[in-house]
């Protein structure tokens, strides 16, 4: 066996990691279905991006930045579940402006809206030029996760409690962002369905 997580001396850190998702949300399950506000989970991560960040045209990759999205939006579902989530959706990605190689990326995520078992997360990315001090709004997306149990299977989350006109405005875009979701899967079922007819 290899190192490469087939056995041998990697494989033992990743069954420990593994270990530890299923203890944790073991322990999530026991814990209480209270509502949350978004604060409570709200995420700020901050990154300098140097040049092997770069893409061809001296910009910084776009999915460095997505990298970053995910995971700061990840830490905030996984804060509002108490426990492990796994993205099941992108459902919005906007590339506003670039960023600059030398900028200072802050990537801010809060949970806007939750369903029996997913939570939809809100990002917004933002590049400062060290130098100038100017902020730049590049990009922003929406991402759904799902809450997982012991077993890796969806479980309950709890209620998400808005607590300024802000958040409750987040919330309700974030219901029809669902009702969006559900509808096109839907109607993509419908259509494959008469094709294969």
């Amino acid at each position: 066996m290899t190192e490469s997580g087939t056995g041998g001396v990697g494989a033992q850190p990743l069954e420990r990691l593994r270990e530890q998702v299923r203890e944790a949300a073991q322990e999530a399950a026991t814990h209480d279905l209270a509502p949350k506000p978004p604060r409570a989970s709200e995420v700020t991560l901050a990154q300098h991006m140097d040049l092997s960040r770069a893409n061809i045209m001296g910009n910084v990759h776009g999915g460095e930045i997505m990298k970053l999205i995910d995971t700061a939006a990840g830490i905030a579902a996984s804060r509002h579940a108490g426990g492990p989530v796994v993205t099941a959706s992108l459902d919005q990605m906007s590339f506003l402006h670039p960023v600059k190689v030398g900028d200072v990326v802050q990537v801010r995520a809060s949970v806007n809206d939750v369903g029996r078992t997913s939570i939809e997360v809100g990002v917004r990315v933002e590049a400062e030029d060290i130098l100038s001090g100017r902020r730049t709004h590049t990009s922003s997306a929406y991402l759904v996760f799902v809450a997982l149990d012991e077993r890796g299977q969806p479980r309950p989350v709890p209620p998400i409690a808005p607590e300024t006109d802000v958040e409750r405005h987040r919330q309700a875009e974030a219901k029809i962002r669902r009702e969006h979701r559900l509808a096109s899967a839907e109607a993509i079922r419908r259509r494959r369905d008469q094709l294969d007819a």
